[in-house]
């Protein structure tokens, strides 16, 4: 089945108002800029982000934060992005905030078919309690407040512990990118570029991917393919000024000598 579409336009029509995307990458690392600035020019809004982080202002996610796209984030970093905390802050914006691991396993549940899971970490905090603001009024004060959490004791390695009880999440659509992948979707990750990506394309009922390099079906060797395509709907190709098109959040040079 080849899965190519000519255009990123393409790739991303259909994405409707309210629609539930999960993006993958790190920061800036991995992230499926191409993707994201075609969401853009769709014109779809209302959006609820599932993605570690929100980019920068003026790259990444943080355009469709910029005009105003999205509604609800589920993340686990807000630094970097000074118009993200403006409008969380303002009470423009709700952002539920999930420890960076915990996030990681929602969506690896999500794509495995487990509704929930219990985890000990975030336990006996507001991640468990309750109680973390989600959505602000424009005064300061919390409108929106994460409810309390199912928790339950458990014997692990002979130790018994509280455990509190995470739901799985999926997504109408993911926007992943990869360093390579073929016509049928295989993807390759490289480095550290891979972070969240497989979990979010997993995640997805309708995965796109953007390729900085596109190979034949059947040229890939099975071992090194990190998500196989069964799990990936779209493929678009990167031209060389795309796939090179990377920036970094802080730069840290030595001063010369």
């Amino acid at each position: 089945m080849d899965k190519v579409m000519a255009s990123a336009a393409l790739a991303v029509a259909g994405i409707p108002d309210g629609a539930t995307v999960a993006v993958g990458g790190f920061g800036l690392c991995g992230i499926p800029s191409t993707l994201i600035a075609a969401l853009l020019e769709s014109g779809a809004q209302d959006l609820e982000i599932v993605s570690n982080n929100c980019g920068v202002d003026d790259w990444g996610l943080g355009i469709l934060l910029r005009e105003r796209r999205v509604r609800r984030v589920i993340a686990s970093y807000v630094g970097e992005n000074k118009e993200f905390a403006r409008q969380y802050l303002a009470g423009e914006l709700e952002v539920e905030l999930t420890p960076q691991g915990t996030l990681a396993e929602r969506l690896r549940a999500g794509g495995s078919g487990i509704p929930a899971f219990y985890t000990a970490t975030g336990v006996g905090t507001q991640v468990a309690d309750g109680g973390l603001p989600w959505r602000h009024d424009a005064d300061g004060s919390v409108a929106v407040a994460s409810p309390p959490k199912p928790t339950a004791r458990f014997t692990v390695r002979g130790v018994e512990r509280e455990f509190v009880l995470e739901h799985a999440i999926t997504a109408d659509v993911a926007l992943v990118r990869a360093w390579k992948g073929d016509r049928a979707g295989n993807l390759v990750f490289r480095s550290s570029a891979r972070n969240f990506n497989p979990l979010c394309a997993a995640a997805g009922r309708v995965a796109v991917a953007e390729v900085e390099h596109l190979v034949p079906t059947g040229t890939l060797d099975p071992d090194a393919v990190h998500l196989p395509g069964v799990f990936v709907d779209r493929v678009v190709e990167l031209t060389p000024e795309q796939a090179a098109d990377k920036r970094i959040e802080k730069r840290t040079v030595r001063e010369a000598a």
